[in-house]
Order: structure tokens, then sequence, then C-alpha cells
């Protein structure tokens, strides 16, 4: 599992130091959950790589592995996402993790009867894939819910220290087990730690959540989520530099299994070593990061990792002896868990709560499409021109990637606030509606002098952002032609339910700000009516 927990409890308002949240108990005792889950998920990857090393003998095929684990996020995030902001998100991860429990124990048996073909092993890995789906959007979402909002970026390092780590002991437990036991003993250690999982989730009881209001249609929350996303420019740019870096990344991770066996002549234990080098890098990279980004601005953080990472990949491609990978492998984990930790937190802290877990599964999404897409690409490379040339061309890559930061830099949304506000008067009806029918047309119509219309029609473009993001399928700035001075906002909004949500809290501080910026540049509050589809 690829995430990092929290809880808002009556917590400790001490300076959020790296390891702040872990002065919480509930989040404490999820996140040694998740450090066993993360252990038994690399020991999953290295055993399935490793036995597709042996058995299928084609470079495509071993990288396919981390396709067939990761493809699942890329089908089944948004609708993951949904369920995680609609159901009891605790409830939600006990069901999955029974449920890779089930699977994990199927191929813990097949494996050990002698029973996987290549065929097979992927088709379970893919069916393992579909389980993590499924659980990373609602562990992520609950972070915020664990700790104070001061103590998110750190939650978030920890998070990624707990992957790390497991990145660090995962493989190289998993090379000695598989050396001496096989890799069925390790698929079964990847099945007990989905079932202790489970069993932390259950002895976890969280405050009752305070929320009101029923909760959205499951068809309605996917739309709704990937509408939030599609007007959001910031969000969309930080999907932009995950992207960016996790594409040409992927190609350590994909092309590391042929490095080790082919390259250096290493066995599975090896192999082991090598991954456990990145994961100490990363850990180190994790408890380094606070220090660095008070010396570094978040892009230059992101423009010294991308460099660095290249350089990585370039003289991973040529190691001639085991040592030289191991040193080459330490700051490639730095690199990583810088990039990605910070590109998480972003998220994080600037992903209101009613969409939190939508967002952060197109986040997965990016994350392991990105991934999925360039594990495949650079074992087709591999196998076609060779590891060396696979390296290069990665390297060159994430270069060009680096290079894009000059005109697509992350955005600082530190001053923004991302705290729900509830400012609109409760609309006043005559009529009855029906809270699932719709459309609904919203028409504000506001007073703007001559002499600040073009400063009025700047700052509606905010406001159009804020209600695409927060509900309306489309947006309109219309002049009155009858009356000169008059402007009409319209908007159309799929169902009574959804124009509720907005009066109740989807929106923010930060879009009240924008529209009060408009509301300044006009006489007196809009006349606001509501138009009800006759169907």
């Amino acid at each position: 599992m690829n995430a990092g927990p929290t809880v808002h409890a009556a917590a400790t308002t001490a300076s959020p130091s790296a390891w702040a949240p872990l002065r919480v108990a509930a989040f404490r005792a999820l996140w040694l959950a998740l450090l066993a889950s993360n252990i038994g998920t690399w020991m999953q990857t290295v055993g399935a790589q490793w036995l597709l090393v042996e058995e299928s003998g084609t470079d495509t095929m071993v990288a396919v592995v981390q396709t067939a684990s990761t493809l699942p996020i890329v089908l089944l995030a948004m609708p993951a996402g949904a369920l995680a902001d609609i159901f009891d998100r605790r409830r939600l991860l006990i069901a999955v993790q029974v449920f890779l429990t089930a699977a994990g124990a199927l191929l813990t048996a097949l494996t050990v009867a002698g029973q996987m073909p290549p065929t097979l092993l992927l088709t379970l890995t893919f069916v393992l894939g579909a389980g993590q789906a499924l659980t990373a959007p609602a562990w992520q979402s609950i972070i915020p819910d664990l700790v104070p909002r001061p103590q998110l970026a750190s939650a978030s390092a920890l998070g990624a220290i707990s992957m790390n780590l497991a990145r660090a002991v995962g493989p190289a437990v998993a090379g000695v087990l598989i050396a001496r036991a096989g890799a069925g003993v390790v698929f079964g250690f990847n099945t007990l730690s989905f079932a202790v999982f489970a069993l932390v989730l259950w002895r976890w009881h969280p405050a009752p959540a305070t929320g009101s209001g029923t909760p959205e249609r499951f068809a309605a929350a996917v739309r709704s989520g990937g509408r939030y996303v599609r007007h959001s420019p910031v969000v969309r740019r930080i999907l932009l530099r995950a992207g960016l870096f996790l594409v040409p990344g992927s190609a350590l991770w994909a092309l590391l299994p042929l490095v080790a066996s082919r390259g250096l002549g290493l066995g599975s234990g090896g192999y082991g070593i090598l991954l456990g080098a990145v994961g100490a890098g990363a850990v180190a990279g994790a408890l380094l990061l606070p220090r660095l980004r008070a010396r570094w601005s978040l892009n230059q953080l992101l423009l010294i990792s991308g460099v660095l990472f290249a350089v990585v990949l370039a003289v991973l491609g040529t190691a001639g002896s085991p040592a030289a990978a191991v040193v080459a492998l330490l700051p490639a984990g730095v690199a990583w868990v810088m990039v990605l930790s910070s590109v998480n937190a972003a998220m994080q802290l600037f992903l209101p709560n009613w969409v939190r877990a939508r967002g952060l599964a197109i986040y997965q999404m990016v994350f392991a499409g990105a991934q999925a897409a360039g594990a495949l690409a650079w074992g087709v490379v591999s196998d076609v021109w060779g590891l060396f040339p696979a390296h290069l061309a990665a390297a060159a890559l994430m270069l060009a990637g680096v290079v894009t930061l000059r005109w697509w830099p992350l955005r600082d949304t530190s001053g923004l606030n991302r705290d729900p506000a509830v400012y609109w008067p409760e609309p006043h009806l005559e009529l009855d509606p029906d809270d699932h029918g719709g459309p609904v047309l919203v028409l504000a119509a506001y007073r703007v002098r001559p002499e600040r219309e073009a400063a009025f029609v700047e700052a509606m473009a905010g406001v159009r952002r804020s209600r695409l993001r927060t509900g309306a399928e489309r947006w309109g700035l219309f002049h009155d032609g009858e009356r000169p001075g008059r402007l009409v906002e319209a908007y159309v909004v799929p169902s009574w339910d959804e124009h509720l949500r907005q009066h109740g809290g989807r929106l923010t501080g930060a879009d009240r700000a924008v529209e009060q910026r408009a509301l300044d540049l006009a006489d007196g509050p809009p006349e606001v009516s509501h138009l009800l589809s006759t169907h």
C-alpha cells in the first residue's frame, strides 16, 4: 500500500517536527500496520518479478509485473475515490483488506503447490492491485482526520518513510526467503500483512462523523470529482509535475531486476540489497526533507531531485559492480522521496474535505498510470535496444521534464484558505423541487458601473472556476440588453441536491475571497433566482 495515515484527535499542539504525528496513538498504530503492509507489498513485488525472471526470460514480461500491479489504480481510482467520499472510510478499508487476504491466500497456496504459470501470476497480481486501488484513496483521505492540519506535511513524510523503510527491508528479506524457501513464503507474508492491517483497522474506533446531509449518489460523486479536478488549475499542475517525474523515473523500478540479474550477475538476495539501497536513501531523504524545505523552494527541490535522478539513471545503465550500483541507488531514493512527498503533501493541503478522496484518487491514478505505462515502455525499449539505451533514454526524458519547470512550476498555495465556508443565504422557494431532479439554472444579476465593468468581468473569471469546481456544468456572464449596467451570471447545476451542496460546505474560504473581489466591484449583492426544470 502506498499511503500514509492520520486522526484529528485532541492532538498535541507541539511544533510539527518529522515525528510529531506519531504522538497520536491512533496514527501510531495505523502507521505501524501500514509499515507491515508496505513490507509485504514489496516482498510480493520482488517475489513475482524474480519468479518471472526464472520462468519467462523476457525483459517485457518482468517489467509487466509493475504494470499489472498499478494498472488497476488507473482503472478503478475514480470509483474508489467516490466510494471513500460517500461511505464510512474505516469500514470500506476493512472490507478491502479482507478481500486482499483471500486473494493473497489463493496466490500463496497455488505457488506452494507449483501451479503458478506466468499468466496466472500476472492475473493475481492484477487482482491484488485492484484491492490496492480501492485502499489508497480511503487511506490517504483519513490522514487529515488523524492529525492536525499543521502536521499534515510531517504525516505525509512519515507515510513516505513507511513506504521506503519497507522498500529497504522488504526486498532484502524477500531475497533471503526466496533463496531459502521459495516465493510462496514471501506471498504468504504479504497475505498475513493484509490480515494484520484489517485487525488494526477493526480495533480503531474514530469519533462519529459530524457531517450533515445525505451521501452523494455514486455516479454523481464520480462526475463531481472529475469536474473538480478539471476546473482546478492548481490540482492539474500538481498532477502534471508528478507525471513528468514518474514516467522516466519508473525505468529504475522496471529495469532494476534485469540490472541485478543480467548486468551484475546477482541472485535474488543481491536484487533485494539493490532495492534496499533505494529504500535506505528514501528514508534518509524523508528525514532530511524538513531541512531541505527550509533551505529551498518547492520548485527548486523538484529541479534538484530531477537532475539527481537523471544522473542516477545514466550511471545505473553502466554500473559495472554491485558496489557502484548501491552507491548510485542511495541518492535515487533521496530524490524519489523528495519529489513524491512534496507533491503528495501539496495535494493533501489543497483539496477540500468533500472531494479529498476523489482528488487523491486521481493523483493515485496518475501515479500508477505513469508508472504502468513507463514500465511497459522501458521494458520494450530494453528488449529492442538493450539496458543501457533504455536507461539513457529515461535519463534524457527526466531532464526534459526538469526543463519544463521554467514554464510549468508548482504554484504556491500556502496563503489560500481551504477551510469550508458556508456563506450563501439559504434559498427560499415557493415550489418544492425534487432533490435529484434537474437541471437547475441559477441566475445572479449584478449592478456594475461602466468604469468598473472590465475589472468586474476579470474578477468573475475566478468565480467561474469556483462555480464549475463545486457543481456547475456550464457557466456564462451576460449583459442585460434592456437594462445597461446590469450583468447576469448564469450557471447550470445538474440537480437541486448538487446546488444545495454548494450552499452547504463545498465552498472554501478561498472561494469566498474570490467571490468577494467581484462583489466589491458591484453595487450591492446580486439578485438571485433559481429556475427549475419542467421535466
